[in-house]
């Protein structure tokens, strides 16, 4: 009995350590230029070495705004696309465990017992009447011994999709979180723009006022008073659409947040929102390597390697093990004992012959490593436009801003002098209006261009993989 179970472990280590198929995997280089881009459009320091990098600065420091904080924190808990994404790795992983068990023999084990009472007339003097006796049996069903490392591969294969599910998930997350803040900046852009619209609407109100009375008199002409109509029409106008867009803000971000998201904990300005920490995208463009999404491809494109080498091993023998591995019985008083075990098995070899299949599945897994590849190379490409992208706003939107607000104040100071001008009766009402159109178009591009900034700074963070939570599942 023990030289049997000595051969079976033996058999088993032979198994475990028998060659596999799949070719080596070599990390492909990033199709991508070393550095980041310069230029005019870029920034001059785009290291800033006292900040940290984006990857390694949890989403709660980054965003510093208490409201926001919470509203990103509602949104990871309820937030229907993550939740997917979740469980799509929990099934990923059974998926793995199950492919994983393949490797090992499939054990059933039975039990029986019986009594039996002889006659008085068959039993031997002094020997009990009733005998009892009782049988064990454990067995194999069915085992594939893995020398050519096919369910190995099958194994790897799956591991790899498991891995690649999960970083899904946190790349799901990294957009989750940057959806939410862009449409709580949004939100407040437009609550912003919607105040100034309503100030607008009073302001040329009590301007159309005036111009009426002067109408009535025979100041002015009727001309004036149509002119000095149109941009409070025009206002209004632009309340009403204003309105709109808030409440279309807030049913986005209630979506995003997976439930309504109290009045308390929304935005009135922009300017009320706490500033975003910044934060270093360094010299190099490896840090793109770290990403969640192009960390998926990698394990996409290792996966596929793995089916390799499981096609590779179909060419060879199968060799299946089944049978029973002992089985044990006597009398209650003696039940296992030495004298009862007995052992048999049943092996069986299948070896392929030239399948033109065989040969088609095999060619279709190499396609797939090639597809796999080319997909890793996009995903690193695109995620340096979006980096670059990014860095050209960064560049180039502080001075946007510094010329709004310049024009913010000519505006202002030409609205003024119209004003005066028209009070005077030297200037038509033409003027006034003119001037009131330049200032109101100048303050709404002011809220935008600010918007513009605070919004690509989160796509930064995000681009490169600020946001994401560590392999354990809690922050970096």
């Amino acid at each position: 009995m023990k030289t049997h179970i000595l051969l079976s472990l033996t058999g088993i280590a032979i198994c475990v350590t028998g060659c596999k198929m799949a070719p080596k995997y070599t990390r492909p280089e990033p199709p991508i230029p070393a550095a980041w881009p310069t230029g005019q459009a870029y920034a001059e320091d785009p290291v800033m070495a006292d900040a940290p990098a984006a990857s390694e600065l949890p989403w709660r420091e980054f965003f510093t705004d208490p409201k926001l904080q919470q509203v990103i924190e509602t949104a990871l808990e309820n937030n229907r696309d993550l939740r997917l994404a979740a469980l799509n790795v929990e099934r990923a992983r059974s998926l793995y465990g199950i492919q994983r068990q393949e490797l090992y023999p499939s054990l059933y084990a039975t039990a029986g017992g019986g009594e039996q009472r002889a006659s008085a007339d068959l039993t031997s003097p002094g020997q009990p009447r009733t005998t009892e006796q009782y049988s064990v049996n454990l067995g194999i069903l069915s085992w594939e011994i893995d020398f050519f490392g096919r369910l190995r591969s099958l194994k790897d294969r799956a591991l790899q999709e498991y891995l690649a599910t999960d970083q899904a998930r946190r790349s799901m997350q990294i957009m989750l979180i940057g959806s939410v803040a862009n449409a709580y900046l949004a939100l407040a852009a437009d609550q912003e723009a919607l105040a100034l619209a309503e100030s607008t609407v009073q302001t040329q109100k009590a301007a159309y006022d005036l111009v009426q009375r002067q109408y009535e008199i025979g100041i002015a002409t009727e001309l004036d008073l149509r002119r000095a109509q149109m941009p409070v029409d025009a206002a209004r106008a632009d309340m009403a659409n204003y309105t709109q867009l808030v409440a279309q803000d807030e049913n986005a971000l209630s979506l995003l947040a997976g439930s309504g998201v109290s009045q308390s904990l929304l935005p009135d300005h922009l300017a009320g929102i706490e500033p975003l920490a910044e934060i270093s995208y360094g010299l190099s463009s490896d840090v793109l390597l770290g990403r969640p999404d192009i960390i998926a491809a990698e394990h996409q494109l290792q996966g596929a390697y793995a089916n390799i080498g499981a096609a590779r091993a179909a060419f060879f023998p199968s060799i299946s093990l089944t049978g029973l591995f002992g089985t044990a019985s006597d009398e209650l008083s003696g039940l296992f004992d030495s004298g009862t075990g007995t052992w048999s098995y049943a092996a069986q070899a299948a070896m392929p012959i030239f399948d033109a299949r065989t040969w088609s599945a095999y060619e279709v897994t190499q396609v797939q490593r090639d597809i796999a590849v080319a997909e890793y190379e996009k995903a690193i490409q695109n995620a340096f436009r979006e980096v670059a992208d990014a860095l050209a706003v960064r560049g180039t939107v502080d001075r946007q801003i510094d010329a709004q607000e310049s024009l913010v104040e000519a505006a202002t100071e030409a609205y003024r002098l119209s004003s005066a001008r028209y009070d005077k009766g030297l200037d038509s009402y033409l003027g006034v209006l003119d001037a009131q159109r330049s200032l109101y178009a100048a303050q709404q591009g002011l809220v935008y261009r600010r918007l513009a900034k605070l919004a690509n700074h989160v796509r930064l963070y995000a681009t490169l993989g600020g946001g994401g939570d560590g392999p354990d599942g809690t922050e970096p």
